[in-house]
């Protein structure tokens, strides 16, 4: 499969500075030719936006549950009939802990490339591929989603777990179910968003812009949104997998439920793939497993599937960070480096890269660089679910004192134990609307 892309358009940086010069040199007539150019513009956009697609692939990848349901292969709609408790319990501390650990290493460096984490590691002494928190970071005094300095990230600053969007999300899928339940809707998903999240990037700050300007929840992810294959849909999986252990189907109609908010075709299938692979990875031993059963929630024939079918297969000739790195950036060169496909493809090589090594899964995945807090996240909760609690190194949590930094609307903190029981709580639910 090739992803081909035109080329990037680059004039516009030019243009801005030529109408800045005319400006200061007072030319006449300037602003009627940047109105007439911007009509042009809003003109030849509306065009590209109304392009035809290709059917087949559109037939392959539709947005309906029922559709998607109607596209997935075979497979294990259901893992644990019942919940072993003690068992759950302890994977589901992995997992949490897991997220929040591979989240809070990869924030600081986000979407840096390996060179740059490379000098930023040798300036300050530290490993890398790093098998702990850095233990300094750039421009420590700047807040991150408001809240959280950026020197909170470090392993001699850390209280609690910092705020970040790829824990965020996992706080606010827990709200939706405690406020609507299992059988929360599309429209409950939209009421929680703006009751409880201030703000957002990329799809999801479309579709929030789009939900305070009226717009039913249904619709506000389709509204002037060029990102609905991003990588937000990804990191919102957890919360419904925390919720549906062992019952990879269930996990993934609930993600679905959340992902259609904003997200379209494979930025919704990376959501119901990774809430799968979690649900999954509360029951098996190897992440390779959870990986495997996680497509068979989605489309057998999308494009995430068929790319990471693809990581799969090659993840023998995958031995280091580099090694990922430079694959993707070949295979997918032009997609945007916080796309669902590219980023899953790492996720995956993570996983298979470390093991049962959970200190190698975050090191090697934030080192991979891309969307590296949000790859790392998820790998983080994937591993901390099949290791279990006592499988995540105790240097990784032992800062976070039992609480998480939030920057949902009246949530400023939550406590880490407190979460464990809440989700254990939706879960007794989940099961038990489904016949146990």
């Amino acid at each position: 499969m090739t992803f081909d892309y035109p080329g990037p358009i680059e004039w516009q940086d030019h243009f801005n500075r030529w109408v800045q010069l005319k400006a200061e040199q007072e030319a006449v007539g300037l602003d009627e030719k940047v109105d007439e150019i911007r009509r042009v513009l809003d003109a030849m956009l509306a065009d590209v936006i109304a392009l035809p697609e290709d059917d087949t692939l559109a037939a392959a990848e539709p947005d309906d549950l029922q559709g998607i349901r109607s596209l997935r292969p075979s497979g294990r709609r259901r893992i644990w009939d019942e919940i072993p408790m003690d068992e759950y319990r302890n994977r589901l501390e992995g997992a949490l802990l897991g997220r929040c650990a591979g989240c809070t290493l990869g924030s600081p460096v986000e979407l840096f490339p390996i060179e740059k984490m490379e000098r930023w590691a040798g300036h300050i002494g530290d490993p890398f591929p790093p098998v702990g928190y850095w233990s300094a970071v750039e421009r420590p005094h700047d807040l991150k989603y408001k809240v959280s300095p950026r020197g909170a990230f470090t392993s001699v600053q850390m209280d609690g777990v910092p705020t970040d969007d790829d824990i965020i999300y996992t706080l606010l899928g827990l709200l939706v179910l405690e406020d609507y339940g299992p059988d929360f809707t599309i429209e409950d998903v939209g009421r929680a968003w703006v009751d409880y999240l201030p703000y957002a990037h990329t799809a999801e700050e479309v579709a929030l812009k789009n939900l305070h300007r009226g717009i039913p929840a249904a619709e506000a992810g389709s509204i002037d949104n060029p990102y609905t294959q991003y990588i937000g849909g990804d990191i919102r999986s957890d919360p419904w997998a925390y919720a549906a252990p062992g019952f990879p189907e269930k996990a993934a109609e609930l993600a679905y439920r959340d992902a259609y908010l904003t997200h379209r075709r494979n930025g919704i299938y990376a959501e119901m793939y990774f809430s799968a692979v979690i649900s999954t990875a509360f029951v098996v031993d190897d992440a390779v497993d959870a990986l495997r059963i996680g497509l068979e929630e989605i489309p057998q024939d999308c494009r995430l599937a068929q790319e990471v079918r693809w990581g799969l297969e090659t993840a023998s000739e995958i031995h280091d960070f580099r090694d990922a790195n430079a694959a993707v950036s070949e295979r997918y060169a032009g997609m945007h480096r916080v796309h669902a496909i590219n980023n899953a493809v790492l996720t995956i090589w993570g996983l298979t890269i470390g093991g049962s090594d959970f200190t190698k899964v975050i090191g090697q995945t934030v080192a991979m660089s891309y969307d590296n807090d949000c790859t790392a996240a998820t790998a983080g909760s994937i591993a901390g679910a099949i290791l279990g609690r006592d499988g995540v190194p105790e240097h990784w949590w032992a800062g976070f004192n039992n609480k998480v930094h939030s920057y949902l609307n009246g949530h400023a903190v939550f406590a880490i134990d407190d979460l464990v029981d809440r989700f254990i709580e939706q879960a007794n639910r989940v099961v038990g609307d489904n016949g146990v």
